[in-house]
């Protein structure tokens, strides 16, 4: 046989093919193939035309050339499981993986080649190519930086003046705070490199793009065990995806962590205990990284089958292009976006941005004649959803396409008296709660790893935690440009930092803090916390678990507490407490991870507590409490009974 080079198809209607010393026999093969590419490349071209007259009339949006032929099908002939839109016969291979397509020496075509492309390090010469708008707001998103988690904890060590400034995790030096996040923190953000092949487990962190589009059917997954297996000699011939075809386990890796969102999603609740110690008991879920979790009760879309992207889309989870401060900035979605109080906010189908349209077609819904749900705050469409002729909103869920109503919220949430509580305020079951966090530099401590920059290293952080438990939320103010909402909160830093370890002078250089964090915790319920859980509940108003008890004596009412824990001798306060039990907080002391979030003030405290004291005798649905929801507490106090014994 001759010498053969490959060829490559750069225009399907102008083909030009380049043969050199080829037997006549191979010539032939060559051309019919050659004729069949083209003929694919044209039915393609035409269906793509469709797409692109919609999303990209200049043809910009992908720079692939189509109907290439490459060397790497030589070798890897014959595989399957590529998603219809990263198939190689659209796109190629090098698209991704880059090489060298021109020959069939395998050295030489594999040369430059990325084997795991996606990245960020590597992205824009692989995804970024067609998806550059896409990788830029990637690039720009809380979950790439890592901004507001390093702004938090370089305000807890004194090393900045405010939770607000903005940082990114690949500029990390090494101060005792930066030292903190590389030894606890630094694993969970999107430019960590995900260095081997495989699925999303639990275990995984980082990836760039497809820490979210990456998917093994179980034939991939088998046959790379079984090409690891062989040595990396029997080649896969089932490919794993890249698609829009997200799960919560994409998810799982970081959003376990922290807050714990998607733990709590499920209705697992963080324990200390070890696995020895759960062994074979019910009620118990032992994780991969043999973290131990107790059953709670799950968020009531995780129980119908929701995923996080059917509420959280493209434009939250990639992030808009814009800088954010905090997590709670950049997620525009609210409850009332689709459990609306009137009539939903919508745009028609023929007004969907590039983005939303291109979601809209590979998910390939077919409501293009219906109303869409946009979100109010910013506009951005839930393509999933729908207002049919009757003017009913449904919703398509994203794991298996089932059709989900969805109600209007009840009058009761946006009366009088509650417009200002945030949904997740009443409608959150649980929250978690940690207490009793010391942290300490151990200079000598061996095998220990630098998450940042993957390498182990003497010398680490150890974080040691009291307690880990759950609760219902406690409730905090947030104040942010002039409106005032009631949100939930947990206690997130009740702890000493021992920052004289890291400069050897442990015990010299010692600080307490009594943080709270505004928490949104993913545990939604159908069925609200009862009245007395907000209005007679100590954790819930700040002062810690205890007994909160109303008094009435010779005609007068007043209100006593008495903690569950011990003073905490830094501060004189329950250990898990949030403020003193009616007093007021100085107004130089910290409470907060934000500084648009703070506990309720004395005079708030009174108000729920009056409240609280009509409860000791009027139940949730009785009459009285119906009409305070439904016109206010001021409106009823001038309807207050003779015999009513009020709290001074």
């Amino acid at each position: 046989m001759g010498k053969c080079h490959v060829f490559r198809i750069r225009n399907p209607i102008n083909l030009v093919v380049v043969i050199e010393k080829m037997n006549k026999k191979y010539t032939q093969i060559v051309f019919v193939s050659a004729i069949i590419l083209v003929i694919a490349a044209l039915l393609y071209v035409r269906n793509k035309n469709t797409i692109h007259q919609y999303v990209d009339p200049e043809g910009a949006y992908t720079q692939v050339a189509v109907g290439d032929l490459e060397s790497c099908l030589h070798c890897h002939q014959n595989t399957t499981g590529y998603s219809n839109y990263h198939n190689p016969e659209v796109i190629g291979c090098s698209s991704c993986h880059l090489g060298n397509t021109t020959t069939l020496d395998k050295s030489e075509a594999h040369a430059g080649m990325i084997l795991i492309p996606g990245n960020l390090a590597d992205a824009k010469e692989t995804c970024g190519k067609c998806h550059a708008d896409e990788l830029d707001k990637v690039n720009s998103s809380l979950m790439t930086s890592n901004s507001g988690i390093i702004a938090v904890d370089k305000f807890a060590f004194g090393e900045a003046d405010s939770p607000n400034h903005h940082f990114h995790i690949k500029d990390l030096a090494h101060s005792a705070s930066d030292k903190h996040i590389r030894d606890l923190c630094a694993n969970c953000h999107l430019g960590a490199e995900k260095p081997e092949y495989g699925a999303i487990d639990q275990l995984s962190r980082g990836g760039g793009c497809i820490a979210c589009h990456l998917n093994y059917s179980d034939q991939a997954a088998s046959d790379l065990e079984r090409y690891i297996a062989s040595g990396k000699m029997e080649l896969p011939r089932v490919h794993p995806a890249t698609d829009i075809f997200v799960n919560d386990m994409h998810c799982f890796g970081c959003h376990s962590r922290s807050s714990r969102i998607s733990t709590n999603y499920m209705g697992l609740q963080e324990t200390l205990l070890e696995e020895a110690e759960v062994a074979k008991t019910p009620g118990y879920t032992v994780m991969d990284d043999k973290r131990v979790y107790k059953h709670q009760q799950a968020d009531v879309h995780h129980k119908k089958g929701l995923l996080c992207i059917d509420c959280h889309s493209s434009h939250e989870v990639m992030g808009t292009g814009e800088r954010y401060t905090h997590q709670e900035d950049a997620v525009a979605l609210q409850c009332s976006d689709c459990h609306f109080k009137e009539a939903p906010n919508t745009i028609p189908y023929d007004s969907l941005d590039r983005e939303s349209f291109l979601v809209f077609m590979h998910r390939e819904y077919e409501h293009t004649d219906k109303e869409i749900i946009a979100v109010e705050k910013d506009g951005h469409p839930l393509v999933n959803t729908f207002i049919d002729t009757s003017g009913n909103a449904w919703l398509i869920g994203k794991k298996d396409g089932a059709i989900h109503p969805l109600k209007k919220q009840p009058e009761v949430c946006s009366g009088n008296a509650h417009q200002n509580v945030s949904c997740s305020a009443c409608h959150s079951s649980w929250a978690s709660r940690c207490i009793g966090c010391h942290n300490q530099f151990d200079p000598d401590k061996k095998g220990a790893f630098d998450l940042l920059d993957k390498e182990f290293v003497t010398g680490a952080w150890d974080e040691y935690v009291a307690e880990f438990s759950a609760s219902q939320p406690a409730l905090g103010v947030r104040e942010h440009n002039g409106v005032m909402v009631i949100e939930p909160a947990i206690p997130g830093m009740i702890m000493t930092i021992d920052k004289g370890s890291y400069t050897g002078n442990p015990g010299e250089d010692v600080s307490f803090h009594r943080l709270y964090a505004p928490n949104s915790p993913h545990t939604t319920a159908k069925q609200v916390r009862d009245c007395k859980s907000c209005h007679a509940d100590a954790a819930t108003l700040g002062y810690g678990m205890g007994s909160l008890v109303y008094e009435t004596l010779n005609g007068k009412g007043s209100w006593s507490f008495t903690p569950d824990y011990a003073l905490n001798p830094n501060d004189d306060l329950p250990e898990d407490a949030w403020i003193p039990f009616m007093k007021p907080v100085d107004n130089d002391v910290v409470t907060s991870t934000r500084t648009d979030f703070r506990p309720f003030s004395v005079t708030e405290q009174k108000r729920m507590l009056f409240v609280g004291a009509c409860l000791q005798c009027h139940e949730d649905d009785s009459k009285v409490m119906d009409q305070t929801l439904e016109f206010g507490l001021d409106a009823m106090l001038k309807k207050v009974a003779p015999d009513c014994i009020l709290p001074e």
